[in-house]
Protein backbone atom coordinates (compact mmCIF):
# COMPACT_ATOMS: atom_id res chain seq x y z
CA UNK A 1 0.00 0.00 0.00
CA UNK A 2 0.87 3.30 -0.81
CA UNK A 3 1.28 6.08 1.79
CA UNK A 4 1.09 10.04 0.92
CA UNK A 5 4.88 11.85 0.94
CA UNK A 6 4.94 15.42 1.94
CA UNK A 7 6.97 17.29 -0.36
CA UNK A 8 7.15 21.33 -0.04
CA UNK A 9 8.67 23.76 -1.15
CA UNK A 10 6.78 27.17 -0.16
CA UNK A 11 10.12 28.21 2.09
CA UNK A 12 12.69 28.10 -0.75
CA UNK A 13 9.87 30.31 -2.86
CA UNK A 14 9.13 32.88 0.11
CA UNK A 15 12.59 33.00 1.64
CA UNK A 16 15.19 31.17 -0.75
CA UNK A 17 16.68 34.34 -1.46
CA UNK A 18 16.70 36.16 1.68
CA UNK A 19 17.37 33.01 4.31
CA UNK A 20 17.97 30.38 2.19
CA UNK A 21 19.05 28.17 5.44
CA UNK A 22 15.89 28.55 7.11
CA UNK A 23 13.72 27.64 3.62
CA UNK A 24 15.97 24.28 3.56
CA UNK A 25 15.33 23.82 7.29
CA UNK A 26 11.30 24.28 6.57
CA UNK A 27 11.25 22.68 3.48
CA UNK A 28 13.93 19.52 3.43
CA UNK A 29 13.69 19.00 7.52
CA UNK A 30 10.40 19.88 9.30
CA UNK A 31 8.03 18.82 5.90
CA UNK A 32 10.56 16.66 3.78
CA UNK A 33 11.70 14.53 7.05
CA UNK A 34 9.86 15.23 10.59
CA UNK A 35 6.08 15.24 9.12
CA UNK A 36 6.86 12.13 6.33
CA UNK A 37 7.39 9.87 9.91
CA UNK A 38 4.25 8.23 9.39
CA UNK A 39 5.47 5.37 11.11
CA UNK A 40 5.91 7.04 14.15
CA UNK A 41 2.86 9.25 13.62
CA UNK A 42 -0.15 10.00 11.40
CA UNK A 43 -0.29 12.88 9.00
CA UNK A 44 -3.83 13.09 10.53
CA UNK A 45 -2.38 13.37 14.09
CA UNK A 46 0.61 15.87 13.51
CA UNK A 47 -2.25 17.83 11.71
CA UNK A 48 -4.49 17.92 14.73
CA UNK A 49 -1.55 18.81 16.79
CA UNK A 50 0.05 21.28 14.77
CA UNK A 51 -3.58 23.15 14.48
CA UNK A 52 -3.40 23.03 18.23
CA UNK A 53 -0.77 24.37 18.70
CA UNK A 54 -0.66 27.51 16.44
CA UNK A 55 -4.35 28.11 18.14
CA UNK A 56 -2.61 27.93 21.42
CA UNK A 57 -0.11 31.10 19.98
CA UNK A 58 -2.74 32.83 18.53
CA UNK A 59 -1.57 32.36 15.64
CA UNK A 60 -4.14 32.83 13.17
CA UNK A 61 -2.58 34.01 10.17
CA UNK A 62 -2.51 32.28 6.62
CA UNK A 63 0.29 29.50 8.67
CA UNK A 64 -3.33 28.23 10.81
CA UNK A 65 -5.54 28.57 7.20
CA UNK A 66 -2.46 26.60 5.83
CA UNK A 67 -2.75 23.64 8.32
CA UNK A 68 -6.33 23.95 8.51
CA UNK A 69 -6.47 22.79 4.93
CA UNK A 70 -3.98 20.33 5.43
CA UNK A 71 -5.65 18.55 8.21
CA UNK A 72 -8.77 18.65 6.02
CA UNK A 73 -7.24 16.97 3.63
CA UNK A 74 -5.68 14.55 5.95
CA UNK A 75 -9.14 13.05 7.09
CA UNK A 76 -10.19 15.81 10.12
CA UNK A 77 -13.55 15.79 9.81
CA UNK A 78 -15.70 19.47 10.14
CA UNK A 79 -17.55 17.94 13.61
CA UNK A 80 -14.01 16.68 14.64
CA UNK A 81 -12.16 20.39 13.78
CA UNK A 82 -15.16 22.00 16.26
CA UNK A 83 -15.21 19.85 19.07
CA UNK A 84 -11.32 20.11 18.83
CA UNK A 85 -11.82 24.16 18.72
CA UNK A 86 -14.41 24.22 21.64
CA UNK A 87 -11.62 21.97 23.88
CA UNK A 88 -8.67 24.34 23.20
CA UNK A 89 -11.09 27.41 24.46
CA UNK A 90 -10.51 26.29 27.81
CA UNK A 91 -7.09 25.98 27.36
CA UNK A 92 -5.66 28.70 25.34
CA UNK A 93 -8.39 31.48 25.67
CA UNK A 94 -11.42 31.77 24.06
CA UNK A 95 -11.04 34.84 21.74
CA UNK A 96 -8.34 33.06 20.26
CA UNK A 97 -10.75 29.68 19.61
CA UNK A 98 -13.28 32.34 17.92
CA UNK A 99 -10.48 33.63 15.62
CA UNK A 100 -10.19 30.11 14.78
CA UNK A 101 -13.48 29.34 14.52
CA UNK A 102 -13.74 31.88 11.64
CA UNK A 103 -11.09 30.21 9.62
CA UNK A 104 -12.19 26.66 10.13
CA UNK A 105 -15.77 27.88 8.98
CA UNK A 106 -13.73 28.79 5.36
CA UNK A 107 -11.99 25.84 5.41
CA UNK A 108 -15.09 23.09 6.04
CA UNK A 109 -17.59 25.93 3.99
CA UNK A 110 -18.46 22.84 1.52
CA UNK A 111 -18.76 19.75 4.28
CA UNK A 112 -22.55 19.40 5.51
CA UNK A 113 -22.90 18.08 9.11
CA UNK A 114 -24.35 14.70 8.91
CA UNK A 115 -21.77 13.08 6.48
CA UNK A 116 -19.24 14.18 8.94
CA UNK A 117 -21.33 12.41 11.96
CA UNK A 118 -21.33 9.63 10.07
CA UNK A 119 -18.12 9.19 9.75
CA UNK A 120 -17.29 10.69 12.96
CA UNK A 121 -19.57 8.24 15.22
CA UNK A 122 -18.08 5.13 13.18
CA UNK A 123 -14.63 5.90 14.61
CA UNK A 124 -16.22 5.84 17.88
CA UNK A 125 -17.31 2.31 17.32
CA UNK A 126 -13.76 1.06 15.87
CA UNK A 127 -10.66 0.98 18.16
CA UNK A 128 -8.74 0.92 15.00
CA UNK A 129 -8.34 4.52 12.83
CA UNK A 130 -10.28 5.55 9.67
CA UNK A 131 -7.20 6.77 8.61
CA UNK A 132 -6.77 8.93 4.68
CA UNK A 133 -8.94 8.82 1.78
CA UNK A 134 -7.41 5.41 -0.20
CA UNK A 135 -6.69 7.81 -3.27
CA UNK A 136 -3.60 5.21 -4.63
CA UNK A 137 -6.17 2.70 -4.93
CA UNK A 138 -9.21 5.00 -5.70
CA UNK A 139 -9.94 3.81 -8.94
CA UNK A 140 -10.82 0.00 -8.04
CA UNK A 141 -13.26 1.04 -5.76
CA UNK A 142 -16.88 2.67 -6.53
CA UNK A 143 -17.21 5.27 -3.50
CA UNK A 144 -15.34 6.32 -0.79
CA UNK A 145 -12.28 4.03 1.05
CA UNK A 146 -10.34 4.84 3.72
CA UNK A 147 -6.85 3.26 4.26
CA UNK A 148 -4.93 2.96 7.75
CA UNK A 149 -1.37 1.19 8.16
CA UNK A 150 -1.59 -1.28 11.71
CA UNK A 151 1.74 -2.78 10.79
CA UNK A 152 4.40 -2.33 8.40
CA UNK A 153 6.62 -4.80 9.72
CA UNK A 154 6.72 -8.80 10.12
CA UNK A 155 2.73 -9.32 8.78
CA UNK A 156 1.28 -6.01 6.80
CA UNK A 157 -1.81 -5.07 8.04
CA UNK A 158 -3.93 -2.48 7.39
CA UNK A 159 -7.42 -1.06 8.29
CA UNK A 160 -9.60 -0.44 5.17
CA UNK A 161 -12.94 1.09 5.62
CA UNK A 162 -16.14 1.76 3.40
CA UNK A 163 -18.60 4.03 3.65
CA UNK A 164 -22.07 2.70 2.95
CA UNK A 165 -22.54 1.83 -0.75
CA UNK A 166 -18.39 1.21 -1.09
CA UNK A 167 -17.26 -1.87 -2.55
CA UNK A 168 -14.07 -2.76 -4.37
CA UNK A 169 -13.82 -4.41 -7.82
CA UNK A 170 -13.82 -7.98 -8.42
CA UNK A 171 -10.29 -8.74 -8.04
CA UNK A 172 -7.50 -11.97 -7.57
CA UNK A 173 -5.13 -12.37 -4.95
CA UNK A 174 -2.90 -14.51 -7.53
CA UNK A 175 0.33 -17.21 -6.44
CA UNK A 176 1.92 -20.16 -7.68
CA UNK A 177 1.76 -21.85 -3.91
CA UNK A 178 0.20 -20.39 -0.51
CA UNK A 179 -0.99 -16.81 -1.39
CA UNK A 180 -4.18 -15.11 -0.44
CA UNK A 181 -5.51 -12.94 1.83
CA UNK A 182 -7.45 -13.07 5.54
CA UNK A 183 -9.69 -10.49 6.31
CA UNK A 184 -10.79 -9.65 10.09
CA UNK A 185 -13.59 -7.44 10.22
CA UNK A 186 -13.69 -5.05 12.92
CA UNK A 187 -16.82 -2.44 12.70
CA UNK A 188 -20.19 -2.33 10.73
CA UNK A 189 -21.56 -4.25 8.02
CA UNK A 190 -20.35 -5.61 4.96
CA UNK A 191 -20.46 -8.15 1.72
CA UNK A 192 -17.68 -11.12 0.51
CA UNK A 193 -18.47 -12.61 -2.41
CA UNK A 194 -16.78 -15.12 -4.93
CA UNK A 195 -17.51 -15.22 -8.14
CA UNK A 196 -20.02 -18.15 -8.93
CA UNK A 197 -21.56 -17.85 -5.02
CA UNK A 198 -24.04 -15.94 -2.87
CA UNK A 199 -22.55 -12.88 -0.94
CA UNK A 200 -21.71 -13.57 2.47
CA UNK A 201 -22.72 -11.02 5.12
CA UNK A 202 -19.88 -10.14 7.35
CA UNK A 203 -20.24 -8.68 10.89
CA UNK A 204 -17.70 -7.85 13.35
CA UNK A 205 -15.60 -10.60 14.53
CA UNK A 206 -16.12 -12.41 11.39
CA UNK A 207 -12.71 -13.98 9.70
CA UNK A 208 -12.79 -14.34 5.81
CA UNK A 209 -9.65 -16.30 4.44
CA UNK A 210 -9.23 -15.72 0.64
CA UNK A 211 -7.82 -18.71 -1.67
CA UNK A 212 -5.42 -17.66 -3.74
CA UNK A 213 -6.48 -17.55 -7.70
CA UNK A 214 -9.88 -16.98 -6.43
CA UNK A 215 -12.32 -13.68 -7.81
CA UNK A 216 -14.20 -11.91 -5.47
CA UNK A 217 -14.67 -8.54 -3.91
CA UNK A 218 -15.65 -7.03 -0.65
CA UNK A 219 -17.05 -4.16 0.77
CA UNK A 220 -19.86 -2.25 2.91
CA UNK A 221 -23.93 -2.29 2.75
CA UNK A 222 -25.90 0.18 1.18
CA UNK A 223 -26.86 1.62 4.76
CA UNK A 224 -23.84 0.93 6.76
CA UNK A 225 -20.20 1.88 7.19
CA UNK A 226 -17.93 -1.15 7.71
CA UNK A 227 -14.15 -1.73 8.54
CA UNK A 228 -11.84 -4.98 8.10
CA UNK A 229 -8.46 -5.66 8.84
CA UNK A 230 -6.38 -7.03 5.40
CA UNK A 231 -3.30 -9.22 5.95
CA UNK A 232 -1.76 -10.50 3.00
CA UNK A 233 -0.72 -14.60 3.22
CA UNK A 234 2.84 -15.01 2.27
CA UNK A 235 3.02 -17.12 -1.51
CA UNK A 236 5.17 -17.52 -4.08
CA UNK A 237 4.92 -15.57 -6.77
CA UNK A 238 2.11 -13.13 -5.68
CA UNK A 239 0.48 -11.02 -7.64
CA UNK A 240 -2.69 -8.53 -7.72
CA UNK A 241 -5.31 -8.50 -10.37
CA UNK A 242 -8.01 -6.07 -10.87
CA UNK A 243 -10.99 -6.65 -12.54
CA UNK A 244 -14.19 -4.99 -13.40
CA UNK A 245 -16.79 -3.40 -10.94
CA UNK A 246 -19.36 -4.57 -9.18
CA UNK A 247 -22.48 -3.45 -11.24
CA UNK A 248 -25.03 -1.57 -9.50
CA UNK A 249 -27.31 -4.52 -10.37
CA UNK A 250 -25.71 -7.20 -8.89
CA UNK A 251 -25.04 -5.39 -5.76
CA UNK A 252 -28.63 -3.96 -5.32
CA UNK A 253 -29.91 -7.38 -5.50
CA UNK A 254 -27.95 -8.03 -2.18
CA UNK A 255 -30.69 -7.79 0.85
CA UNK A 256 -29.75 -7.90 4.59
CA UNK A 257 -31.63 -10.46 6.30
CA UNK A 258 -32.19 -9.63 10.02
Amino acid sequence: MEKKTIKQDAGRKQLGDFAPKFAELNDDVLFGQVWNRQDQLSLRDRSLITVVALVSMGMTDSSLAYHLQNAKANGITRQEIAEALTHIAFYAGWPKAWAAFREAKEVWASDTAAPCDGKAQFQREMVFPIGEPNTAYAKYFIGQSYLATISAEQIPIHNVTFEPGCRNNWHIHHATKGGGQLLVCVAGRGWYQEWGKPARLLLPGDVVNIPANVKHWHGATRDSWFAHLAMPVPGDNVSNEWLEPVSNDEYDRLEVKE
